[in-house]
């Protein structure tokens, strides 16, 4: 049977409250996404150091959430979504959670942790399905809000009892990506030691405004052979549609699209030195792993770096400096496209001394 558990109302501070034993983030969306949600585990670890973090995420996710120090558990959403509705009541039950926060509002989600009975149910109060789900409410807009997401994602945890509201720089550490494999020694020696390693990420799979590859290639003849590495990542469904990019720069480029799992994608980012890209996956993940991360975003809301900058020490994001809503419906960005590749290029090689091996 699960214990209950008296845990304070948003907004408000209970006089008699017990710390929870068992928590479940849920957060069913994109990679960047996961990677932002993270230091949500990582200020409960600090509230209450013997708590159980759990994440339920899609699977694709899961290596992320695995390599997160204060992630205790993944809960595959794929498989148990898959279920029959009484076979997921008993998963969700079986998790013996005092608390679910619903990061990435999902109405099925919402709705089987109360069929499961999960004592402390966290949501926005301006989603109406949370207001028939959730018993503890938070008042939040992410939409009309001039907060980060990963600022934001803590807002939820008020309920709890934790009411911090850290600045940007204040998240930096805090991320947890310490449980990273070991890289393939044949993925390890694609790696010159007497070279700075900049991973460029052209592509976003539609998640993004892209920069335009024919910048790209700028960028890459704008950075001295003598002292710089690049790597071209994406699937294999991006690397078939960047060939003629990938063939005209092949003198330059190590071609590794495809052919890394994304368990791989964190170990090789982990183990370069900076990382280029739209506002992608990749990029929050090299910004997390203290690598030079320059993003290139659109001036737009609510894609702006306002809410989706990378965070890190050395994360960087470029930007035009005007309001835009020419590329709203899609297709190529012009203040994106404003970008410089020399702007880019000088902030790599300033933060990119020589050395003799690494």
């Amino acid at each position: 049977m699960q214990k209950s558990v008296s845990l304070c109302m948003s907004g408000k501070r209970s006089r008699a409250m017990h710390p929870p034993s068992r928590v479940l983030i849920s957060r069913t969306d994109g990679i960047g996404d996961v990677v932002l949600t993270l230091p949500v585990a990582a200020f409960i670890k600090k509230k209450y150091p013997g708590c159980a973090v759990l994440f339920l995420g899609n699977s694709y996710t899961k290596p992320v959430v695995d390599a997160c120090c204060n992630a205790d558990e993944f809960v595959d959403w794929d498989s148990v979504g898959g279920l029959d509705k009484a076979s997921q009541r008993q998963a969700f039950a079986d998790l013996n959670v005092d608390a679910i926060i619903h990061v990435f509002p999902d109405k099925r989600i919402a709705q089987l942790a109360k069929r499961a009975d999960i004592p402390v149910r966290i949501g926005t109060r301006n989603r109406f399905h949370h207001l028939l789900s959730c018993n503890r409410l938070v008042p939040l807009s992410r939409k009309n809000s001039p907060l980060h997401e990963a600022q934001l994602n803590l807002k939820l945890l008020a309920p709890l009892g934790i009411h911090e509201s850290p600045e940007l720089d204040e998240l930096n550490g805090s991320f947890g990506l310490t449980k990273i494999k070991q890289l393939p020694h044949g993925l390890k020696n694609l790696i010159k030691p007497n070279l700075q390693a900049v991973i460029l990420h052209p592509c976003s799979k539609g998640s993004a405004r892209e920069w335009g590859l024919d910048r790209f290639s700028e960028l890459i003849s704008l950075l001295p052979v003598d002292r710089f590495q690049i790597f071209v990542t994406g699937s294999s469904a991006e690397g078939e549609a960047m060939k003629g990019f990938l063939s005209q720069n092949r003198a330059r480029v190590t071609d590794v699209t495809g052919k890394l799992s994304l368990a791989e994608l964190v170990a090789f980012i982990g183990s370069c030195d900076a990382l280029v890209a739209a506002s992608t996956g990749p990029l929050h993940i090299a910004a997390a792993l203290d690598k030079i991360a320059i993003g290139i975003y659109a001036p737009m809301k609510p894609i702006w770096p306002r809410r989706w900058a990378p965070i890190g020490r050395k994360a960087h994001v470029m930007v035009a400096n005007r309001t835009c809503n020419d590329c709203r419906r899609g297709g190529s960005c012009t203040c994106m496209r404003s970008i410089g590749p020399g702007d880019v290029a000088a902030i790599l090689i300033a933060q990119s001394p020589p050395r003799g091996g690494r």
